[in-house]
């Protein structure tokens, strides 16, 4: 904790980050009587770090008076986010103050009635506690509790949900990723895992290309690094079916089709072939089955063919295969939503073959960049506990008592589909299934079929309004933790800044109040401790080998700044692959096993049925993340309603103008919305942002089907989900 003077603290201002510029700080101080002191008492200081499932996980300051957070900035020592924040995060304080902000433990009778009751903690604990033994003597085990946790939290700490369940007993697990699971398995299968270079490193590239990546909407502090590259001399090149704010800023920018990404890279690799510009010395020494590959292009593979399927000109596949091939060193950023269709994982690792073939891998500038987990270096001791002594599970091969997997990506489908015992109980955390998965009617009538649902949130979103119970989270500026990027290769603490609000409480003290109240109904029914600082806890997470990463000797010192892992800013420069080979596999024969193609080839994209002929993409909004701040006050000022985006030809044919209502729909279900005529989306698709509107039934997944895409098991357990492969009609309401 530092201390400021009022001087220093009414000077500083923060310009919102480029790309998301709606507000400046002055700006919001005036709308925010709470974010402006207004008196000489002294202000202090702390070290926070945005939480949020974003690449930018954000070092901040915050400003408190009086045990009131004030203001929310940019911390100046994290060298990747420097001292700015995106337009979202210097909304926190409406956050934290909102006054839907769930603020005791509620009891909702019936569920679904809205009728809800304040109760006390101890009712609360006492209820979920006795329903917990309860299903556990019905059925002799705790598999009939289903536990669904994803994003909504990044922070370490917040682990002690997943803990929770684990002492308790064997229970049923939602496993898997709905992100960015199919290109984790590519890199998977090409690399050994998903690392990409520093995002810092971006200065030193000569040719940038941005496949399927907004950065100037969800990884705004990159910006600077690429703009940094083309005042260097670079260029910079968009892909992307929609001209997003990114692509707006461009050397050049490229309008695919969706899901023919795949085959615009075997377009340039096979251009690039014919010029001989391919670096056979570090892919033949470097990679196995590129050969192989290689025979593939030249069998299969003509510019005419990339260019009719793709809708990308002949001459821009040759212009851009030539620089990119020729341009050393070259980038490639692969965006998440790039890989959310049915054929997305192999189209990247075809987009990984193609960092191979001209030397791009292991250097400098270079890199196929898609992600990073290896700043993670945890000890998760929060979440690591085993079941009660005598716990019953499921069997697993190596004939050990274990959980029960379900996809969370199907999650509504796979809960209901359980027997032996079925799923009577829900625990969420840090998530949203009402509000974020697919098949929106599906879930709602999963909820519905349960006994006993129980959220831990801040807002009454889709999922707490199915709940029974719900339990006030805290903010993270109202608990202590620590936060790494899957981006960056920053580290920083995250300081209590203030008291909790009302009677919020973070994870892992729901997990010790949980464990007591069961302990006191049946002794040695739960195992996770019943005490402890979330200090005493968070110095847990720590260990000789991430403290030497980090420079450090205690987790204390972070208090005085975030600190960079020590790690190569080029991914692979090494050469030290992590796959069964030791080498890049352009052949992957676990991929094979796995019944996937063996090499990079083109696998076909999804086709729009008769019936339902335009795709729906729902991408990521400017200004809110899933489900989380749009719901806010000033976020709902800026953009009050959700439209559907679409290209003035395609609503000519359907005889539908700006501001009218438009209802979307395929065999799943629909939804309604005004009609913002563009041309940043192509003729035969319409664009509708995934988000929470306050007050507002939207909700662009009660026409998303749980589609799987072709990768993700091999990672995280489950394949991922085919997002963007969603076709709908449209009429004129």
């Amino acid at each position: 904790m530092m201390k400021i003077s009022r001087r220093q603290f009414l000077g500083a201002t923060a310009a919102v980050t480029a790309g998301a510029g709606l507000f400046s700080f002055e700006m919001l101080t005036k709308l925010d009587p709470a974010s402006a002191a207004a008196d000489n008492s002294e202000t202090k200081q702390f070290r926070n770090v945005c939480p949020r499932n974003c690449y930018d996980t954000c070092g901040q300051i915050s400003f408190v008076q009086d045990g009131m957070l004030k203001k929310v900035d940019g911390d100046p020592k994290h060298g990747y986010t420097n001292g700015r924040l995106c337009v979202k995060g210097y909304t926190y304080t409406r956050r934290v103050y909102s006054p839907d902000r769930i603020k005791y433990p509620m009891k909702q009778m019936p569920r679904g009635s809205g009728n809800w009751t304040r109760i006390s903690w101890d009712e609360a604990m006492d209820t979920i506690a006795k329903k917990i033994l309860d299903l556990k003597k019905r059925y002799g085990s705790t598999l009939p509790i289903c536990f669904d946790k994803y994003s909504g939290n990044f922070g370490i700490l917040h682990y002690a949900a997943d803990g929770t369940m684990s002492s308790i007993g064997y229970t049923t697990r939602a496993v898997g990723t709905p992100c960015w699971p199919a290109g984790i398995d590519a890199q998977t299968y090409d690399f050994g895992t998903l690392y990409n270079n520093d995002p810092e490193d971006m200065v030193n590239t000569k040719y940038l290309i941005l496949w399927g990546q907004n950065l100037a909407w969800t990884a705004i502090h990159s910006l600077p690094f690429a703009q940094k590259a083309r005042e260097n001399g670079a260029k910079l090149v968009v892909i992307d079916p929609i001209l997003t704010s990114t692509a707006s800023k461009a050397d050049l920018y490229i309008q695919i089709k969706p899901s023919t990404d795949g085959a615009l890279a075997l377009g340039m690799a096979r251009y690039i072939l014919d010029n001989n510009w391919v670096d056979w010395d570090y892919a033949r020494a470097n990679s196995v089955g590129f050969d192989e590959w290689i025979d593939y292009l030249k069998n299969n593979v003509t510019l005419d063919w990339a260019a009719s399927k793709t809708g990308v000109p002949k001459e821009i596949i040759m212009e851009i295969a030539r620089e990119y091939a020729t341009s050393k060193p070259a980038s490639m950023w692969v965006g998440y939503g790039m890989q959310r269709h049915t054929n997305g994982g192999q189209n990247v690792r075809i987009i990984d073959a193609l960092g191979v073939m001209t030397g791009n891998v292991g250097k400098s500038g270079g890199g196929v960049n898609y992600g990073q987990l290896e700043t993670w270096g945890f000890n998760y001791g929060a979440m690591s506990y085993s079941a009660p002594k005598g716990s019953r599970g499921i069997v697993g091969a190596n004939g050990k008592e274990g959980d029960r997997s379900i996809n969370i990506n199907n999650f509504a489908h796979d809960v209901m589909a359980q027997q032996d015992p079925p799923v009577k109980m829900l625990w969420l955390a840090c998530r949203n299934p009402g509000g974020q998965d697919p098949d929106t009617h599906a879930i709602e009538k999963m909820f519905a079929s349960m006994e006993f649902v129980v959220s831990v949130d801040s807002f009454f979103n889709k999922t707490v309004q199915m709940s029974d119970i719900v339990l006030p989270a805290t903010t993270h500026f109202e608990n202590w933790d620590v936060n790494a990027s899957y981006w960056h290769y920053w580290i920083g603490i995250n300081e209590m800044a203030i008291q909790p609000m009302y009677e919020s409480k973070s994870d892992l003290e729901i997990a010790m109040l949980l464990s007591k109240k069961m302990n006191a109904l049946e002794a040695g029914s739960c195992t996770y401790p019943t005490s402890g600082s979330e200090q005493e806890w968070l110095a847990k997470e720590f260990n000789a080998a991430l403290n030497a990463s980090l420079g450090i000797s205690n987790y204390k010192e972070l208090s005085n700044g975030p600190r960079k892992v020590k790690m190569p800013p080029a991914a692979w420069s090494d050469g030290k692959f992590r796959t069964p080979s030791k080498k890049i596999e352009i052949h992957s024969n676990q991929a094979e096993k796995n019944g996937l193609p063996a090499l990079p080839i083109w696998v076909e994209e999804m086709k729009a049925p008769e019936k339902y002929p335009v795709r729906l993409m729902t991408p990521h909004p400017q200004l809110g993340l899933h489900s989380q701040f749009q719901n806010l006050d000033w976020m709902m000022a800026a953009n009050p309603e959700p439209k559907l985006e679409i290209h003035p030809n395609l609503a000519a044919k359907y005889g539908i103008q700006e501001g009218d209502k438009v209802k979307v729909f395929n065999d799943l279900g629909d939804i309604t919305l005004k009609a913002h005529l563009t041309r940043t989306t192509s003729e035969n698709v319409v664009v509708s942002y995934e988000a929470w509107y306050n007050k507002s039934n939207y909700n662009v997944n009660y026409t998303v089907k749980a589609i799987p895409s072709d990768m993700g098991k091999q990672a995280t357990g489950n394949n991922g989900l085919a997002f963007h492969d969603n076709f709908v009609d449209l009429q004129k309401v």
